[in-house]
């Protein structure tokens, strides 16, 4: 559980910083505006999914998160996205770019590590009934 709450709060710091640069302009981007204002509220769910539900959707969802937020980043600081060219300076850039590689490993280590600990004879369909059935 400590694992989720440190990607949760990961997730989550990328999306506050996405709103406050939303905030301090890049809302007035045509498609990058629209895309930061998505990113906090997909952040905002994937760190609720993240402590509320133990299941490996959103440890998946996390590592996407994570992975898709740093390669725009890339793109944009590099080659440019969408009309816009970033640098790699400044607060919001490193501390966004730390915490999406903190969701990427943390999801990462802790899919493994679920995946790794379940053997096939643990696994229970999803959709089986709470209890066995009964042998009359």
């Amino acid at each position: 559980m400590k694992l989720r709450m440190l990607i949760s709060l990961a997730v989550l710091v990328s999306g506050a910083i996405h709103l406050w640069l939303w905030i301090d302009g890049f809302r007035d981007l045509t498609v990058i505006g629209p895309a930061f204002l998505l990113n906090v509220v997909a952040a905002a769910v994937i760190a609720v999914l993240l402590l509320a539900w133990q299941h490996w959707l959103p440890l998946l969802l996390s590592l996407g998160f994570g992975a898709s937020t740093l390669v725009a980043y890339l793109i944009s600081a590099t080659v440019g996205l969408f009309g816009v060219h970033e640098v790699w300076t400044g607060f919001p850039v490193v501390a966004a770019e730390v915490a999406e590689i903190v969701a990427i490993v943390g999801s990462a280590v802790a899919l493994w590590h679920g995946y790794r600990l379940t053997s096939p004879a643990q696994v229970r369909h999803p959709f089986a009934a709470v209890h066995p059935p009964r042998a009359d």
